[in-house]
């Protein structure tokens, strides 16, 4: 295995930052409709990649630091990338807590609203 430390310091604060549900918040997001209503389906399936990212951003808040592989580093980044540029994008005429764009975020574990 790799040695990702340098990786998980980098992304770390990041993902504090940009990740502000509890992994309780996001499980509790991820059941409702709301959730699964939005986000691009992959082939095959009916779960969007959002609401997928979500069901793994919440195993890794459940996981201690010291225990993060490097594939749970990579998707640290990936989130981190991904909550960043949605947020740039963010509605200017539209209702934002009942937002397609608000429950996107919410599936990758960041409610703007917070």
């Amino acid at each position: 295995m790799a040695d990702h430390t340098n990786d998980l310091d980098e992304v770390w604060p990041q993902w504090k930052e940009a990740v502000n549900m509890s992994a309780s918040q996001l499980e509790t997001w991820l059941d409702t409709e709301e959730s699964r209503s939005v986000g691009q389906k992959t082939s095959g399936s009916d779960e969007s990649v959002g609401h997928k990212s979500g069901r793994r951003i919440i195993e890794i808040l459940n996981m201690k630091r010291d225990d993060l592989k490097d594939d749970d580093v990579k998707h640290m980044h990936k989130v981190v990338g991904y909550i960043h540029r949605h947020l740039a994008q963010e509605p200017s005429k539209e209702d934002i807590e009942s937002s397609k764009w608000r429950y996107s975020l919410m599936n990758w574990g960041h409610d703007p609203l917070k």
